[in-house]
Parts: structure tokens; C-alpha cells; sequence
């Protein structure tokens, strides 16, 4: 059986960094438009501690469930394999029920994985909405202060004047305000029926 990398697309969307990737800009680039600014959540994501600490946790949860997950696919494979190899030896009856069992662990293995892809899932976004509850602020009282009149998402422009940027003044303010988080993984609330 084949695990799925539990977390792996949460954990890359959390980490990628365009900003790491950026080509030179042009020597000239233009000038600071007043009351124009522009922000880039990702990489303070990805380079506030805040961010880094919940990358981290991530990558251990992620790990530890991967550790919860190994031994029930070592004991499927395990069975796989006495089955196929005992086709010829085993009762007919017995390989009926083996099969069933089989396919019964099967199952519980695929629910568990699914529920610890769940978990990480929810606490990934649980941790997301912690750091953006706390930066929200940050970025209001940046963009009073540098009198801005518009507020970008750096994802949406193509080049612009570096000093038009506040994401390093965000992640210094988050820095202080967030140095960290520490957390488990969460279970998924259950969902309320609707009325």
C-alpha cells in the first residue's frame, strides 16, 4: 500500500516562496507612486518566526503521523504478499476470510489516513488564521502610516519599486508582536446540521 505524503501539498503551499525565486529587477524601477503599497503574505509566511515555527511543527506533525501510518501499511503489504504467495497452499475458506480481513485493514488504513490528512489540514489553516488574526492589525497601522491609499497583494504586481513594498516592515512588526506558536495537531470539529 502506498502512503499518500500526508500534508505534503499544505506543507508547500505553506513554504513556497516566490520571493526567494525573484529575477533581478530592471536598474531603473520607476518611481514610488504615492499612496500605492504593496504587501506579500506568502513570504511572510515563509520568513516571519511565526511562519517558520508553524513550518516547522508542520513538517514534525507531518512526520509523526507518517510514524502512525507505517506499521499499518508494513502489515497490509505483509498479509499481501502471504496471500499471493500461499494461493496455492491455503484452504479456500481460510483465503476468503484473510481476504476480507485484508480488506478490512485496508479500509481502517485508508479512513485513518484520511483523518490525520484532515487533522493537518485543519491545524495548518487554524495556524494560518492565527498569524493573519495578528498581522491584520500590523498591516492597518503600516498602511495609515505610510499613507497609503492602496494596499496591493505583491502576488498580483509584476515589478514595482521596492520602496513601495511593506512586507519587511510587517514581518519585523509580527516578529515582535508573534515570535512563535507552538501547537498540536486538531481534531476536525464535527459539522453542525444545517437548519
Amino acid at each position: 500500500m502506498k502512503l499518500l505524503a500526508i500534508g505534503a501539498a499544505a506543507l508547500a503551499a505553506f513554504t513556497a516562496t516566490a520571493a526567494s525565486a525573484q529575477t533581478a529587477g530592471p536598474q531603473n524601477p520607476g518611481p514610488v507612486i504615492p499612496g500605492v503599497c504593496v504587501y506579500f503574505n506568502q513570504r511572510l509566511l515563509a520568513q516571519s518566526t511565526a511562519g517558520q515555527a508553524v513550518q516547522a511543527r508542520m513538517e514534525q506533525l507531518a512526520n509523526e503521523v507518517r510514524g502512525e501510518l507505517q506499521p499499518y501499511a508494513t502489515a497490509i503489504q505483509t498479509e499481501m504478499t502471504a496471500l499471493q504467495q500461499g494461493q496455492a497452499t491455503i484452504p479456500a475458506d481460510q483465503m476468503q476470510q484473510r481476504r476480507q480481513a485484508l480488506q478490512q485493514r485496508l479500509q481502517e488504513a485508508q479512513q485513518l489516513e484520511q483523518t490525520r490528512d484532515a487533522e493537518l489540514r485543519y491545524t495548518l489553516s487554524q495556524q494560518r488564521q492565527a498569524i493573519a488574526t495578528a498581522v491584520d492589525p500590523l498591516l492597518v497601522q503600516i498602511y495609515q502610516e505610510r499613507g497609503c491609499g492602496l494596499l496591493l497583494d505583491r502576488e498580483s504586481v509584476f515589478l514595482m519599486n521596492p520602496a513601495m513594498d511593506i512586507t519587511d516592515l510587517a514581518i519585523q512588526r509580527l516578529n515582535t508582536a508573534l515570535p512563535t506558536l507552538s501547537f498540536n495537531r486538531m481534531a476536525v470539529p464535527a459539522q453542525q446540521p444545517q437548519q
